[in-house]
């Protein structure tokens, strides 16, 4: 079953084309890995997936819906959530009270301020940060802010989930650390997951399958094994890093 379909999507900014006529579905439960060079038109590609920018041309499938025209609340009701590469919390706030919010105004729309927190303490106890509950975001390290921003949209009760780089600038063992976290989030959950990666040895392990974008074109789309000896890729984004994919 499919749950989101790319079709021919377009996006301009003032005659500039970051994306030109991608095309790609992601099965319902899977991981898509989405990789290229920096520009190539990943991040460009989640905003218009998740709301904040609309396709110049083409349509984006949800569960069988157009919601190319729909705003970003909308297609959380309808359950996308995403994570940002730089994260954005409530920085003044505790981490608990910041996951609560996403519970509060996510798609289970929780009423009540107790039990949206006793939600909250549930996710983090699953996310690795419940130790850190009554910590200020802003006082929070960087890989906590990660764990708390993939928490926040968790906590909106996604069935697709995008992923901006959430490993980006982790050691070995963080990275490690957030591998088996996101395979458990789509295991246990069976949460359908988008992410945009660098780290190939990473992007190899969780994915299903790879699509990958250059100048804002989808130049393939295989399975990992496939991706790492596609010429064209190897050509224009892995390089060297092959040997380490």
């Amino acid at each position: 079953m499919l749950e989101l379909e790319v079709k021919n999507v377009s996006k301009n900014f003032r005659g500039l084309q970051a994306l030109k006529n991608v095309n790609f579905n992601i099965e319902k439960g899977k991981i898509t890995g989405l990789i290229g060079p920096n520009g190539a038109g990943k991040t460009t590609l989640f905003n218009l997936i998740s709301g904040f920018y609309k396709p110049s041309k083409g349509n984006i499938i949800f569960c069988g819906k157009n919601i190319a025209n729909l705003k970003p609340f909308q297609r959380c009701e309808l359950g996308i959530a995403r994570t940002f590469q730089i994260p954005k919390p409530l920085r003044k706030i505790s981490a608990l009270d910041n996951v609560a919010v996403g519970f509060l105004y996510g798609r289970r729309h929780i009423n009540n301020v107790s039990k949206a927190r006793e939600l909250a303490l549930k996710l983090l106890e699953f996310t690795g940060l419940l130790e850190k509950k009554d910590f200020l975001a802003k006082d929070l390290g960087a890989e906590d802010h990660k764990c708390l921003e993939l928490s926040r949209a968790l906590a909106t009760d996604p069935t697709l989930l995008l992923l901006d780089e959430v490993m980006a600038g982790l050691n070995p063992v963080e990275t490690q650390r957030f591998l088996e976290l996101i395979q458990r989030i789509n295991n246990d959950n069976n949460i359908t997951i988008l992410i945009i990666e660098h780290v190939m040895s990473a992007i190899n392990k969780l994915s299903d399958k790879i699509v990958v974008l250059n100048y804002g074109e989808k130049i393939a789309e295989d399975v990992p094994e496939k991706i790492v000896n596609n010429k064209l890729v190897i050509q224009v984004y892995l390089g060297e890093e092959k040997q380490d994919a």
